[in-house]
């Protein structure tokens, strides 16, 4: 069984761990809704308009 041969120091660890911290921040890509052409999230029901693939979905006032 593979043993560490030295303790993990601190610093590596959190340096390691804080890889995943940077990724979850990264600025989402965002698409123009065919409907009011307002910048959304792909996939997404526009909630300025309240329509998704052309359709509307949900009543926005």
């Amino acid at each position: 069984m593979a043993v560490p041969k030295r303790k993990t120091s601190k610093w590596r660890r959190d340096q390691r761990r804080s890889q995943s911290f940077f990724a979850r921040l990264r600025i989402p890509s965002l698409s123009e809704c065919s409907n009011c052409g307002e910048r959304i999230i792909p996939h997404r029901v526009c909630p300025y308009c309240g329509h998704y693939r052309g359709k509307e979905i949900i009543t926005v006032d």
